[in-house]
């Protein structure tokens, strides 16, 4: 069975603004959930509750990526890397690297060329007219965010191997 390796970053009490967005993310998520669930009951039901929660999903999924690739807070398989020498790990840890800096790289040019192509169309969802800009916005700096972050990484590691 493999061990998972879990690196808790040093806590200092203090929580920065990533902690603060997605919270208020899960807040809103929940908050909305549970009125849109009791005016169900009630026979009044929320419209647009899954528009709203749609958002804050977006603000929580991306301020979580962005912590735990900041603070190196993924979880990582050790079965084999337990097994190999230094040597082998650094290498192991630029191939990791890379293929994380490409695929966010991708998944950032990808959401750019998408929210170009769409810019003037002026998407919104469809019940409560929330405009997809901003949410596309915040999805381009996340994963450009994450991608720069592997990228420095990967530099890290290949000037350790030097």
């Amino acid at each position: 069975m493999a061990d998972l390796m879990h690196e808790e970053a040093p806590r200092s009490g203090a929580r920065g603004p990533l902690f603060y967005i997605g919270a208020g993310g899960l807040v809103v998520a929940m908050a909305i959930e549970t009125i849109a669930v009791l005016g169900r009951h009630a026979g009044i039901p929320l419209l647009g509750a899954l528009e709203i929660i749609q958002a804050a999903i977006l603000l929580m999924a991306s301020t979580a990526m962005l912590s735990a690739t900041l603070n190196d807070g993924h979880a990582t398989v050790t079965l084999l890397t337990n097994r190999i020498g230094e040597q082998a790990q650094r290498v192991l840890q630029c191939f990791a690297a890379a293929l994380s800096a490409l695929f966010f790289i991708g998944l950032t040019a990808g959401s750019l060329w998408l929210a170009v192509e769409a810019w003037n169309t002026h998407e919104e969802s469809e019940l409560l007219h929330i405009p997809f800009r901003p949410l596309r916005i915040v999805s381009i700096l996340a994963a450009g965010a994450i991608a720069a972050n592997f990228v420095r990484d990967l530099i890290r590691s290949l000037r350790r191997r030097e």
